[in-house]
């Protein structure tokens, strides 16, 4: 208990620095995956081939290797962001590719046949997808959304290897400073237990809300 009362502050820094890489890269990866999704049902050939290729290259690639092409590549062609930036559009990146996915699925549970009488009506491919089959979509889709936010929050922790002070920064200083690494793996977990605790918390009353609604 005294390692983390002693360095309350740090630990706080680092709460705060994962926590702000999960939610801006996950807001990140939920925008990037409902439009790519948007692609891959799209009637266009060559959106959906950009989308197919968007899911494939992400969804097979390390995330570490996107770590290193965006801190070590990227500037070599000229992009200069900060290491917290790069690391929230590699997380981003990363995760917009499963929530793709995910939010797909849910699209092929809607019937056919709402999104052939929308067009009946007169509506077009965007106002048919946003107003009729994405809000029906959601709802099958929030367990497995959750699921990859919760591990969107342990993803994060790579980000530390990259100059981001996060959790993983906080064992890494205390650590050096002869504080033993158990502990230091004790609290830090319980900080990522927090976290994800939260966000079960958060989807399952969404869940629950939805599920009343159907």
């Amino acid at each position: 208990m005294d390692v983390l009362l002693d360095n309350l502050d740090v630990f706080r820094r680092g709460f705060l620095g994962t926590l702000s890489l999960t939610v801006v890269s996950g807001l990140l990866a939920l925008a990037l995956g409902v439009v790519i999704a948007g692609f891959r049902v799209s009637p266009v050939p060559p959106l959906r081939a950009f989308g197919t290729a968007w899911v494939t290259v992400l969804r097979n690639t390390p995330l570490t290797l996107l770590f290193f092409i965006a801190v070590f590549a990227l500037p070599r062609l000229g992009v200069s962001l900060s290491f917290y930036t790069l690391a929230i559009l590699a997380l981003g990146f990363y995760t917009s590719a499963f929530v793709c996915e995910a939010v797909r699925s849910g699209i092929n549970t809607v019937p056919l046949g709402q999104a052939e009488a929308a067009r009946s009506l007169g509506m077009t491919f965007t106002q048919t997808l946003t107003q009729v089959v994405l809000p029906q979509a959601f709802r099958t889709v929030v367990p497995p959304i959750g699921s990859l936010l919760i591990a969107l929050t342990r993803n994060s922790s790579i980000a530390g290897a990259f100059s981001v002070f996060e959790l993983f920064s906080v064992t890494r200083q205390l650590n050096e400073d002869g504080y033993s690494i158990w502990w230091l793996f004790f609290w830090v977990a319980v900080c990522y237990l927090v976290m994800s605790g939260v966000l079960i918390t958060l989807f399952r009353f969404l869940e629950n809300r939805l599920a009343v609604a159907r």
